[in-house]
């Protein structure tokens, strides 16, 4: 990604050394955070400093390898295997944490620079198979096309270019006349913060929505496609994304709209059979309860916005059930999501 025309990726590793793109501070203030230590990489990773599947992933590698790099030769496995366990508690349902942490570990059994290695192959992998992505979906995206998104997987969701936003910036870079409709995506709002950021920052034309404004817009065929992005995807097809997604995909195929899921790879869990068995992740009822911004002032604060006294619930993704999508995109090409198609792409 390109930001105050210097080339960035959101997040890599450089000795023993973690930096990353801060987005809690996004799109008010640009910072680059460094992390010395695995245990202030899992900090990072839980505080969400550092978010979205790929991104997710690539931090988790980064920490295990960050533990071979710490840990001492006297009780060298132990110690990784408690590092490996306090990675994995971090997220509990983006599966891009635990495939990255379960090859840098099996490499730092190995060695630490092993680990090292294994580490900067997943970033690397990664940042391809997105931009593979990109090229892919940018065949389902006609000229003058309205395109919704939720939440983001765009370039800080990864470690470039990203998945749900790769076509997307592959479109407007074909001349493709594209707009994009993104939701907000409460609490956080990573759409109207992080996708707006980058879309921007892309001179690609969009417009924030409320989150409940998906279906009217649909029912008013201002939408022709819907490309969201995945935190995990079961056997059988369904996948967990977002709160919010499951609502989308209901709507859209009440109105006969295509409704794309991009995903690499490595968001695929076989050990799940199906939605059911994905953990979803609920996070502090502050999200909910209060909102950050920006002051006139220009100070970053943060104020309540919900009636004092009461508490709010906050499971921050949702399972959309296989039927409801009608592909997904991934670096080895689109498919039907069926456990039959499923395998046969994992072969």
């Amino acid at each position: 990604m390109r930001v105050n025309n210097k080339e960035y990726r959101t997040i890599w590793m450089e000795n023993k050394t973690v930096y990353m793109i801060e987005q809690n501070l996004l799109p008010f203030s640009f910072k680059i955070e460094k992390s010395s230590t695995y245990l202030q990489t899992c900090k990072a990773i839980k505080n969400m400093l550092v978010r979205g599947a790929g991104a997710i992933g690539a931090a988790a590698g980064f920490a295990m390898a960050q533990a071979a790099i710490e840990a001492p030769t006297k009780n060298y496995h132990s110690f990784l295997l408690k590092a490996k366990k306090e990675i994995e508690k971090t997220r509990p349902t983006a599966r891009n944490l635990f495939y990255a942490v379960e090859r840098v570990y099996l490499s730092a059994v190995i060695s630490p620079a092993k680990a090292f290695e294994t580490s900067q192959q997943i970033a690397n992998e990664d940042a391809e198979a997105s931009q593979k992505i990109g090229k892919i979906g940018n065949t389902l995206i006609k000229k003058n096309a309205r395109i919704l998104t939720h939440c983001n997987a765009g370039w800080l969701a990864f470690v470039d270019y990203g998945t749900a936003l790769s076509p997307i910036y592959k479109a407007n870079a074909s001349g493709k006349n594209i707009f994009v409709y993104l939701d907000e995506t409460r609490p956080r709002s990573q759409g109207a913060r992080l996708t707006a950021w980058e879309l921007y920052h892309e001179k690609i034309p969009h417009v924030i929505i409320p989150d409940n404004a998906g279906a009217f817009l649909m029912s008013q065929n201002k939408i022709d496609l819907v490309i969201v992005g995945a935190d995990r995807i079961a056997n059988n097809g369904d996948v967990a994304n977002k709160i919010g997604t499951f609502e989308k995909a209901i709507v859209a195929k009440e109105f006969g709209i295509p409704f794309y899921v991009a995903a690499p790879t490595s968001t695929f869990d076989m050990n799940c059979k199906t939605g059911q068995d994905i953990p979803i992740e609920h996070r502090s009822e502050d999200e909910v309860l209060y909102q950050s911004g920006l002051t006139k002032a220009n100070r970053l604060t943060q104020i309540r916005v919900c009636s004092p006294g009461s508490h709010a619930l906050n499971p921050s993704f949702d399972i959309t059930p296989a039927k409801y999508i009608t592909g997904i995109i991934t670096e080895k090409g689109i498919i039907k999501p069926t456990q039959k198609n499923i395998q046969l792409l994992l072969k």
